[in-house]
């Protein structure tokens, strides 16, 4: 049997937990959710990361679908409430191969069925606009993880990406992690700064996740998690679910991706500029520098150094399918995941920890949350606190 075929063999028992798939925003830009337009019953490669028939041949059991919306929304609850929506319509349209689930029990009782569990995460704490009422209600529609910041910092958060204003977390920020705990609700710390990956685990009494990020170590972009902080997953119980992103994933592109950038500064266009002049600019600077090509090899040249640091119990795969615009060779879409586990096999994994990669790590990990979450429920009510008592 080769090692593709034994990566397939054991998707069927242990399916993909993915932590991240940006597929409703995508429907949302592309075709403002007309889903007869992007009927994801059938091949949509034209123009999706995303259908049902790609996940099957990926061995994907489970999906949290990101309800993101950008930090500059006119109304960032709203468009939320809009991306909770269309999860809610997608699963109403293919109920023979996507299931709801709140539960790591609904997880498993999908991966019994053969239909995929589908889970919710909201990507940044814009989302809430500074409410623990807005937080629960949220949790109450189906949302099982909430990324503390986006790429912007929220009031009470600093991000990876953003020029540092709270140190970490604020007061109110804390509180939020701790409301999250009492919910049930998973503290995901993809996308913030390392000194609010600090202060969260500090906060967090349950398992925290990072839906889709990759090692500073091996890749130094600070979107990525330091060595410190992947240390410190063992003693929360928590999960890090590596990243496909190439400027997250490969050093060359990062590096690329910094020159691109500054061509577009010397030319006087801000580097996210997409109007057509900017854009004629940004194609001549990869004519003459070709954009440097992530690789299977690469990432798991992460997960190998995540679990030198972190433990086999704390990794998991968090794709980002359909929220980046370049994918690594050997993972351009969904169906690419036994490629990655095949790689793995070949550098000495074991089938029991590819099924904690894949399935049983993310499982467990919300399980525990909830478990968390009932014995909080006991003794603390719901907080009302305000961000400007806190944070005053």
């Amino acid at each position: 049997m080769t090692s593709g075929e034994a990566a397939r063999e054991l998707l069927r028992e242990f399916p993909v937990v993915d932590g991240h798939n940006d597929l409703p925003w995508a429907l949302r830009e592309q075709v403002r959710y007309d889903l007869d337009a992007r009927d994801i019953a059938a091949d949509q490669s034209a123009h999706l990361h995303t259908d049902i028939p790609r996940l099957r041949a990926g061995g994907v059991g489970a999906q949290y679908w990101s309800v993101y919306v950008r930090a500059d929304a006119p109304d960032p609850v709203a468009a939320t409430l809009e991306q909770i929506d269309c999860v809610r319509q997608l699963l109403a349209r293919h109920p023979d191969d996507l299931r709801p689930a709140l539960t790591a029990a609904d997880m498993e009782a999908a991966r019994g069925e053969g239909r995929i569990a589908s889970l919710m995460g909201a990507e940044g704490g814009h989302s809430i606009a500074n409410s623990l009422g807005t937080l629960r209600g949220l949790y109450g529609l189906g949302v099982r993880y909430m990324t503390l910041t986006h790429n912007d910092n929220v009031d009470w958060a600093d991000s990876a990406t953003d020029e540092p204003r709270a140190g970490g977390l604020t007061a109110f920020g804390r509180e939020v992690v701790r409301e999250m705990n009492r919910l049930g609700m998973l503290v995901d710390l993809s996308h913030v700064a390392a000194t609010t990956m600090r202060d969260a685990l500090d906060a967090s009494s349950a398992p925290v996740i990072f839906s889709h990020s990759s090692a500073r170590a091996v890749c130094d972009h600070p979107r990525n998690v330091p060595d410190d902080v992947l240390e410190r997953l063992p003693a929360n119980g928590g999960m890090v679910m590596v990243t496909f992103v190439p400027k997250f994933v490969l050093q060359a592109a990062v590096d690329w991706t910094a020159a691109a950038d500054e061509n577009m500064r010397a030319h006087g266009f801000h580097h996210l500029d997409t109007t057509a002049e900017a854009m004629k600019v940004h194609r001549a600077f990869e004519e003459r520098h070709p954009r440097p090509v992530a690789t299977v090899p690469a990432v798991a040249d992460h997960l190998d150094h995540m679990r030198e640091a972190a433990g086999i119990d704390h990794l998991g795969i968090g794709g980002d399918y359909d929220g980046t615009a370049f994918t690594p060779d050997g993972l351009a879409d969904v169906s690419g995941y036994p490629n990655l586990l095949a790689e793995l096999l070949d550098r000495g994994w074991s089938k029991a920890d590819l099924a904690k990669l894949t399935w049983k790590n993310a499982v467990r990990v919300l399980d525990a949350a909830q478990d968390v979450a009932r014995g909080l429920q006991t003794t603390r009510p719901p907080s009302n606190a305000r961000i400007e008592d806190l944070d005053r």
